[in-house]
């Protein structure tokens, strides 16, 4: 018996109103483990983060979260549990400076020695925050964003991280960095599920990677035997 699992859905169907965007899906995410959600667009990647994260009920299935179901629970319950999610598109607070983005993302923690524990934590994971602690985030470029997305995340003390897209939009030069980043806490031992458009950057990072195509999970393996695949290296790898 190997280790069990810290994340997992059982059989989900979720929809948009009448529109499916899930089939059936079941996937398991273990402790200090990083995994891949890979597909093309509109496969239900997003979706499968948003069930996880209490932001779509599904209509039929099971989220498990440390063996306690958490199906349909509250966004901000869910991630008082530990399971924070760093949303596609950045979504920073751009009125408000780097660090009152980075000094929210630990809200739930109300602890102040906790607080700036992590605070020096993001920094030293992103040096470049801490040049511009008070400049406003809208200034920032795309790159320098998308740190602060993954840094005020960090700063909730998630025991399992969501990414959805995390390269989205970026300079192959800012890609490199915030992987390098990922890399960083994948040895630090932090559970991540990873939604990710550049499935070789993706498969280079996690441990295991599932695909899914139309809502429906048609892959499951290790990112090492998906990146030898002849079906994925074919359709998503480009080689």
């Amino acid at each position: 018996m190997g280790e069990p699992a810290i994340l997992e859905l059982r059989e989900i169907d979720a929809a948009y109103g009448a529109i499916r965007a899930l089939h059936g899906l079941s996937l398991q995410v273990k402790p200090g483990e990083v995994v891949a959600l890979l597909g093309p667009n509109g496969a239900g990647k997003t979706t499968t983060l948003r069930v996880i994260s209490g932001l779509l009920r599904p209509a039929r299935g099971q989220v498990f979260y440390k063996g306690s179901e958490i199906t349909g629970r509250p966004p901000a319950a869910i991630a008082r549990m530990g399971i924070i999610q760093c949303p596609e598109g950045r979504q920073v607070f751009k009125n408000l400076t780097v660090g009152e983005n980075l000094w929210l993302g630990a809200y739930r923690l109300r602890d102040p020695g906790r607080e700036r524990r992590n605070l020096e934590w993001v920094l030293q994971l992103f040096p470049v925050l801490k040049e511009r602690l008070n400049q406003r985030a809208g200034l920032l470029s795309g790159g320098q964003q998308q740190m602060l997305a993954i840094a005020r995340a960090l700063m909730a003390e998630p025991e399992v991280l969501l990414l959805d897209e995390p390269s989205l939009g970026l300079a192959p030069r800012v890609v490199e960095e915030v992987f390098e980043a990922l890399a960083r806490l994948k040895a630090q031992g932090l559970t991540m599920l990873i939604v990710e458009q550049n499935a070789e950057k993706a498969l280079g990072l996690a441990d295991w990677a599932y695909v899914l195509e139309a809502g429906r999970l048609v892959l499951a393996d290790s990112a090492a035997r998906l990146r030898e695949n002849p079906h994925l290296v074919r359709i998503y790898l480009g080689r």
